[in-house]
């Protein structure tokens, strides 16, 4: 007889779902995978793909199969599960060409040939299922994730513990060290998708424990209750209940974690051992709401966020975390100009004084470092950037954002180690893919390019589906430049179409996307001769950016393909004009346009040299890196200097 347990696959009906082979035992319960007394680092993709197989061992399951498996509903390439089945080897020791687990059955899928063996009631007493787990030492492995405790009265005005709450009791649970603690970020979207099921949150987040709560607030007081839930057994483990005055809050979440603690046989938390960021209630309220407005990406909600920063900061001025969090929402804020010809510099300097400000305030916050890493990457200063997000990373080793704020601020070989370390931790998190494939881009390599990109629209889209905190945009849109410069108009518009079709403008980089996808179909249509077309995806583009330079190059180009020549010559000299705005705003971005008027005007030696002096003076980093896929640049592609520059782009992105 067959089971089936949380995660959704099949399994021996034996002892909490445990099998063994070769020297390594598949933990279902847990969901993990150990080799004595170490668990395997792998991601829940990885762990999906062995239990797949595993399920199936002796029996050749197809390609197909493990497709609509592992990614159901979405367009991934074969070169993705090959790629995942490689990882999977490399974790566990074995190789494709003298397999001892798994065998490759050329053009069809793969076998798994290992003899697995369940393990049955009379199994070691190591291999206990996870219903039984209470001591200490067997915890300290164990995962768990902190669900928002639930506003039992519905009191709107208290509506914001239900995240400032989970909040506490992750980072207390954090200070214990006993727990490997599930992200914030990623336990909400899970919670999103699955509309609470811990049962599916448990797969989908790879979590052996959950923390429940409630909390009921009565007049100037709160009664908080919780308990530790083993999901594979539905067992509570540990059980809190405090009450006390509103004022106390910080205190009463404390005891929540110092309760589970005490049941649990675990060294009770001290109050000194966790980061108390202000003494002050009112404070960290006006923090929390900012951040829950912060965290929708949504533009309209950016002021609010704005003003309840500073509310927090005005009550304690002290109060590093609320400096970071105002920068945060400022660099956001910025962001939404950043493809203006004169972006709002007074805003990105002012959002950099403030996060110096929370790291004058305390060193040894790591959200302010990651913080200023983004902030000064917007302000090309990318040398500090990276070492600003190095020392988010050294501080914080486990948190994914530091890692994607890394990767944001390097590049080359850097980027790519640290959008790997983002995903491992966070594997929804489809920008990690963007980040890839933008160093593929600059050094031509297309084709590993495209599949990273793939892989993350895939994401991207099951996402956005979902309604997600942190989809990705950009994707299809990237997508379609790589697709056009490997010659595939047809496909390059469809990518461009899905971009325009996801691309919110109400949310950050929605319009700015949407744009982008409405000028390279523009560039597209220009060069399979529908010119027509051509025009009307440009002066789309417009009314999103009205003084948008690349968009107004294209429509002088398109006007004159189409016999206008006097909207042609209208179209130039707005760019003209904007050129001279953006020559002293955005010296890069002018440089860049310059080279493409060149490039249109026939200009291509002097195009080149553009190019080349731009890449000379640029400071390190991704400057000019979509320039092996800019449609506007398909004629400097037999030139001489442009295959220099193209090299040196390339060498600037080892």
């Amino acid at each position: 007889m067959e089971s089936r347990d949380y995660t959704g696959v099949q399994s021996f009906a034996v002892r909490a779902g445990q099998y063994r082979f070769g020297p390594f035992v598949v933990d279902r319960a847990r969901y993990r995978v150990v080799r004595g007394a170490e668990a395997l680092e792998l991601t829940p993709k990885l762990l999906d793909l062995l239990i797949h197989l595993v399920d199936h061992a002796g029996s050749l399951v197809t390609k197909e199969q493990l497709l609509d498996a592992l990614w159901p509903g979405a367009n991934v390439t074969d070169n993705a599960l090959a790629q995942a089945v490689s990882e999977l080897r490399e974790a566990l020791g074995d190789h494709a060409g003298t397999p001892h687990f798994i065998k490759t059955v050329t053009r069809r899928g793969y076998r798994f040939i290992a003899p697995v063996e369940p393990i049955t009631e009379d199994a070691p007493e190591d291999t206990a299922p996870a219903a039984t787990v209470r001591s200490p030492s067997e915890t300290s492995t164990a995962s768990i994730a902190v669900m928002d405790f639930l506003n039992v009265t519905g009191d709107a005005d208290a509506a914001w513990l239900s995240a400032g709450i989970a909040e506490t009791v992750t980072a207390d649970l954090m200070a214990i060290g006993r727990f490997k603690v599930a992200d914030r970020a990623r336990v909400v979207d899970a919670a999103r998708r699955t509309g609470g099921s811990l049962h599916e949150m448990a797969s989908a987040l790879g979590i052996t424990f959950a923390v429940v709560g409630s909390y009921q607030r009565y007049g100037d007081r709160v009664r908080i209750t919780a308990r530790i839930v083993n999901l594979a057994s539905g067992e509570a483990i540990a059980d809190a209940k405090v009450d006390g005055a509103l004022t106390d809050i910080f205190e009463l979440q404390d005891q929540v974690v110092a309760q589970f603690s005490q049941e649990l046989g675990i060294t009770v938390l001290r109050p000194s051992s966790v980061r108390r960021e202000t003494p002050s209630l009112d404070a960290y309220r006006a923090f929390t709401e900012a951040w829950l407005h912060l965290e929708t990406l949504d533009l309209r909600e950016i002021p609010q966020a704005i003003a309840q920063f500073e509310k927090a900061i005005d009550i304690d001025a002290r109060y590093a975390l609320a400096w970071t969090g105002l920068a945060s929402a400022e660099l956001a804020a910025y962001e939404v100009t950043r493809s203006d010809n004169a972006p709002a510099a007074d805003l990105l300097k002012r959002a950099i004084d403030h996060a110096r400000r929370a790291i004058e305030l305390d060193d040894t916050l790591a959200e302010a470092h990651a913080t200023l890493a983004l902030l000064l990457v917007s302000a090309w200063k990318t040398a500090e950037a990276v070492q600003a997000a190095r020392q988010a990373v050294a501080l914080e080793p486990s948190n994914w954002r530091h890692f994607f704020r890394l990767g944001h601020a390097s590049w080359g070989d850097e980027r790519l180690r640290a959008a790997h370390n983002t995903l491992t931790l966070y594997p929804d998190f489809a920008f990690a893919h963007f980040q890839m494939a933008m160093v593929h881009v600059a050094r031509r390599h297309l084709r590993e390019a495209e599949t990273v990109l793939r892989q993350g629209a895939a994401v991207q889209d099951r996402q956005m589906a979902r309604g997600d905190r942190y989809p990705g945009l950009g994707l299809h849109w990237l997508l379609g430049l790589v697709r056009l410069a490997q010659g595939d108009p047809d496909e390059a518009l469809t990518e461009f179409d899905r971009e325009m079709k996801l691309a919110n403008v109400n949310r950050l980089y929605g319009r700015e996307y949407k744009m982008s996808a409405l000028h390279a179909r523009g560039v597209c249509l220009l060069g399979i001769g529908q010119t027509a077309e051509a025009i009307t995806a440009f002066e789309s583009a417009l009314e999103l950016y009205p003084d948008y330079a690349q968009t107004h190059l294209g429509l002088s180009v398109a006007f004159r393909a189409g016999g206008f020549a006097d909207r042609a010559d209208q179209a130039r000299t707005k760019l003209t004009a904007t050129l001279r705005t953006l020559g002293r705003s955005r010296p890069i971005e002018a440089k860049l346009v310059e080279s493409q008027r060149l490039t249109a005007d026939g200009q291509v030696d002097r195009a080149a040299a553009t190019l080349n002096d731009l890449l000379e003076t640029a400071p390190p980093g991704f400057a000019a890196w979509t320039l092996p896929v800019d449609p506007l640049f398909r004629q400097l592609h037999a030139a001489q200097g442009f295959t220099a520059v193209l090299q040196k782009l390339a060498e600037r992105a080892r």
